[in-house]
């Protein structure tokens, strides 16, 4: 049996014993461990075709203390567009000169389970319901903010069903403000604090939602700005629309039912009917006979 293949084992494990020798002294043991259990889980990724990392948004900080959260912009001059997520039908355009700065949203996503999609007036009707509000109002200020779209955008940022700043979505705990019924909840709640933080003063309220609580102390009620101005009348007129339309439903039902109570017999009336009948037919008899 040939031994040729002797020597080249020989300098084969001579070379590898160098590389050893030079890795571990120049990183340590420990060190060289560690990294080829790197190499390792990288070359199992490469193989595995899984991605490396997940793609971070990034969070405008606007001067006036606001920041909006986006996957990405385009800076076009004096406008600069923001994408809220990853479609380019939902953004929102700022003054270039309103954003501070730019950094990376380092807040880690949680993924909300599946569930089972409710209609959107039920949602309104069980979180209105949950706050103590009148699903009416919040049908109102719903139509005034949004018109019902879930995924509209305001030019001053407010997302959503009830137009939440995301300072605000924030401070209520609203992950995905273009989630419905995480908008509805936290829109809902926070038109409860108001109401009660004015004594129920309805006007003053949907001011404050619209302009903010510290206007209204400004002004000492609704601010002068035509927009809020035109808010809260456009809020009321439709809410009063609907109560007064309730009101006249309401009394329809009543006349109808009362109608209908009116001419069915009861079982009393039905015998002093009969009892009339058998009185009229015994005089008629009498008088038949009488000479």
């Amino acid at each position: 049996m040939s031994m040729a293949w002797l020597p080249r084992l020989s300098r084969c494990w001579e070379r590898e014993s160098k590389f050893s020798r030079w890795v571990t002294q120049g990183f340590g043991h420990q060190s060289f461990l560690t990294y080829m259990r790197l190499w390792t889980i990288l070359v199992v990724i490469g193989l595995l075709g899984l991605p490396l990392g997940l793609h971070a948004a990034d969070i405008a900080v606007l001067t006036n203390g606001f920041s909006i959260r986006h996957e990405r912009r385009q800076i076009n001059g004096e406008i600069t567009r923001l994408y809220v997520n990853a479609n380019d039908d939902s953004y929102v355009d700022v003054p270039t000169s309103d954003i501070e700065h730019f950094e990376k949203d380092l807040t880690p996503t949680r993924v909300k389970p599946a569930a089972v999609p409710a209609s959107l007036p039920d949602l309104i009707s069980d979180i209105s319901g949950r706050h103590h509000l009148d699903p009416d109002l919040v049908n109102s200020v719903i139509h005034a903010e949004s018109d019902f779209n879930s995924h509209a955008i305001s030019r001053k940022g407010a997302q959503g069903l009830m137009q939440l700043m995301p300072q605000t979505a924030s401070r209520l705990g609203v992950e995905n403000a273009f989630d419905p019924e995480a908008n509805l909840e936290g829109g809902s709640r926070y038109l409860r604090e108001l109401l009660e933080r004015y004594n129920f003063d309805l006007v003053k309220a949907l001011a404050a939602y619209n302009a903010g609580p510290q206007r209204v102390a400004q002004y000492r009620g609704v601010p002068p700005y035509y927009e809020t101005q035109a808010y809260v009348a456009r809020i009321i007129r439709d809410f009063n629309r609907k109560k007064i339309a309730e009101r006249k439903a309401a009394a329809v039902n009543t006349a109808t039912h009362t109608s209908k109570r009116k001419h069915i017999p009861t079982l009393a009336n039905t015998a002093k009917d009969n009892d009339a009948t058998a009185h009229v037919a015994r005089v008629a008899r009498i008088a038949s006979v009488a000479p």
